[in-house]
């Protein structure tokens, strides 16, 4: 059966939180490394994120027994305990430009939670790296490591993972930095950068590279199961993300086929590529290869310099100054959120193999 996860709750409800079925039955939960996830994704100090700091702690209700996965559904509740609904109040009517309030309001008909953005908001992201930590927890059973790192922010950018080898023991290193990154020198650049949007009454956004490491060939399928298609499925459902490319990606657009080809030989006993430009998924089948694609996120759509809007109540045009806390750059935050879908999707295929 395939695995599936529904997350619940709203950004200035009592709580959100995630319900996982289908999980197999005997996975070590160490709450430690959940924990650890969970930090990753908490505001930042610094002026890098917004000032609204959560606890994060997650509440297991059900599906785990004496440290291990039941079988049967898992479900985990994050408490919402530093909200300030008021700040949006005065502006419920005014549709926050590239935020859901004006598309959520239609498709819901009007009965939506617009605080803080409702079951849209980045806040529900939270219960997605729980789920994805326990993902990693059974995928590193099976020698398979995610990891990822910013790898743009403005016209800063990090130094690439290596296609064809992206090195697990480094992942650590980059998870454990206030902003992970490859290159220490690139991300104190990305820091003043987001200080700078900050400054100005605006945001930015940037680019996370992804990879999966010790991947088995064969996993995936052809047609709307393939391989790239589940892990798009699970990184769209983080709303800032607006653009996906694997391995080249839009670089296959302006090259020729004998540059960009892999090549292919004999390891041992084992089939591998001298290059990856196809990001180690070959007709939504994994080859082998790391599997390596990058995300595109956008700038937060709340910043504080006034913008031109509609009021939903009246139908008339109006300006909108936000107030409120809210992230200049969700970049040093989103990294932990994109591997966790990205966990998610291959433990997904691989339990559909």
């Amino acid at each position: 059966m395939q695995l599936k996860y529904t997350i619940f709750g709203e950004s200035h409800g009592p709580g959100i939180g995630v319900v996982i079925e289908n999980l197999p039955s005997g996975i070590p939960v160490d709450m430690d490394f959940i924990l650890s996830e969970m930090r990753r994704r908490q505001a930042k100090k610094g002026g890098l994120s917004t000032s609204r700091i959560e606890g994060d702690i997650p509440e297991i209700i059900s599906g785990v027994f004496e440290g291990r996965t039941t079988g049967t559904p898992l479900c985990a509740m994050i408490r919402n305990e530093n909200t300030r609904s008021g700040d949006y109040t005065r502006t419920k009517d005014l549709a926050r430009p590239s935020h859901a309030d004006y598309t959520g309001k239609v498709r819901y008909g009007g009965f939506n939670d617009y605080r803080g953005g409702g079951h849209f908001s980045g806040r529900l992201t939270a219960p997605m790296v729980f789920a994805g930590a326990v993902a990693k927890l059974w995928l590193k059973e099976k020698g398979i490591r995610v990891g990822g790192h910013v790898l743009q922010i403005g016209d800063v950018r990090d130094e690439p993972f290596d296609l064809t080898n992206p090195q697990p023991e480094q992942f650590d290193t980059i998870a454990a930095r206030t902003l992970p990154t490859i290159s220490e020198e690139a991300g104190e650049k990305m820091q003043a950068v987001i200080q700078q949007a900050r400054m100005d009454l605006t945001s930015v956004g940037g680019i996370i590279q992804i990879a999966v490491t010790g991947m088995p060939v064969g996993i995936g399928s052809p047609d709307r199961e393939s391989l790239e298609g589940i892990i798009a499925r699970n990184v769209f459902a983080v709303p800032a993300v607006k653009g996906l490319e694997f391995g080249l990606g839009f670089g296959f657009g302006s090259a020729y086929g004998h540059e960009v080809n892999d090549a292919m030989r004999m390891e041992g006993d084992k089939v591998v590529t001298t290059t990856n430009y196809n990001g180690g998924i070959l007709g939504g089948i994994s080859n082998g290869m790391p599997i390596v694609f990058q995300a595109a996120v956008k700038p937060t759509p709340s910043i504080s310099r006034e913008q031109q809007t509609v009021n939903m109540a009246t139908g008339e045009n109006a300006p909108l100054t936000i107030q409120g806390r809210h992230d200049p750059c969700i970049l040093s935050r989103a990294t932990v959120v994109l591997e966790a879908a990205t966990a998610l999707s291959v433990m997904e295929a691989l339990l559909d193999a």
